[in-house]
């Protein structure tokens, strides 16, 4: 079980990095270039981690790195900078309250890991206490782009979900994994740098021919970047990606709930927004949804069930296996 506490902790770095990145990029970033803006995210952190993989895909990873690179790069930093930009920084992240119920409902549908009741309730729980604590926003469909950077939070949900649950499926071992002529799925970190580095590569040509030249970044976009590339993606897809390894898909939607959370706090902190009773008691729902739906140890002893005579069963079996007489009828 500590274990598995610590694999939560450490899965828990990459949305309270990515709850940051939202302030970063609404108030460092240039508004006008999200293409480049994906593109310079993805590519240096993607690069970084293929020099310390040294590896290369191959066979069928090209095209699953390929297409996870369009799902959980490609199109979810381009809807994530849209949303930021067209957002508050807390209103951005509430939409990826969800995502405890989206990740659950997805690893239900595509790798078939049913969720345990208590990480139902765990995720309700958490999403009830996420729009709890942005109740005091401002209309998140106010102004002219308000309604254009829902769709997109919700565009970035989907397209994650489906690519996170996918990247955990073609992660898990195969029948054979290891033997020759059998494809091993390859470590958290090579996988990692391919749909980084290829999904960067796609958004390349898309920002040329849409953005033009990639925009000019002065003394406080350079250091934006280095913290969203670095940081906020490099780091953090690679505990993310180590954590839904390790966890239940369930389990790491829920620790995801830490990502609103923390667009929150430093929308109070920095920008001045409210934090007052109403809030407080959202992040204790929050804090009790992912402990609601935290992992049951493995191999954790349970209650030996029993007949009508409270003898417990496993002794009626072997009894049974003895040919002696069965205690109890």
């Amino acid at each position: 079980m500590e274990a598995m506490f610590r694999w939560g902790a450490l899965t828990a770095l990459a949305p309270v990095a990515w709850g940051a990145n939202y302030y970063v990029t609404h108030h460092y970033l240039p508004a006008d270039a999200p293409l480049w803006g994906a593109a310079l995210r993805a590519l240096p952190a993607g690069l970084l981690l293929l020099a310390a993989a040294r590896r290369l895909p191959r066979g069928a990873w090209w095209w699953r790195s390929a297409v996870l690179g369009v799902l959980n790069t490609s199109a979810f930093f381009v809807l994530v900078y849209l949303a930021s930009q067209w957002l508050p920084a807390g209103t951005a992240a509430m939409v990826m309250a969800l995502s405890p119920l989206a990740l659950t409902l997805c690893a239900w549908l595509l790798a078939a890991e049913r969720p345990r009741p208590a990480q139902l309730c765990g995720g309700a729980v958490g999403v009830g206490g996420a729009a709890l604590m942005l109740a005091g926003d401002a209309g998140p469909v106010n102004g002219a782009n308000g309604l254009p950077g829902l769709l997109a939070s919700l565009g970035a949900l989907l397209a994650s979900s489906v690519g996170y649950v996918l990247a955990k499926r073609w992660a898990a071992p195969a029948d054979g994994d290891g033997a020759p002529g059998v494809l091993a799925a390859p470590g958290v970190l090579a996988s990692t740098a391919w749909q980084l580095t290829l999904g960067g590569l796609l958004l390349l040509p898309v920002a040329v021919l849409t953005e033009g030249v990639p925009p000019a970044l002065d003394g406080s976009a350079l250091p934006a970047f280095g913290y969203t590339s670095l940081v906020a993606t490099a780091l953090a897809f690679l505990v993310w990606f180590t954590g839904l390894r390790r966890l239940p898909a369930a389990t790491v939607g829920l620790i995801g709930l830490l990502n609103p959370v923390t667009g929150v706090l430093l929308g109070t902190a920095l920008d001045g927004e409210p934090l007052g009773p109403v809030r407080l008691g959202g992040a204790a729902l929050v804090a009790a949804g992912i402990l609601l739906g935290r992992p049951r140890p493995a191999g954790a002893p349970t209650r030996p069930r029993t007949g009508r005579t409270g003898v417990p069963s496993a002794r009626r079996a072997a009894a049974a296996q003895r040919g002696g007489p069965q205690p109890g009828p």
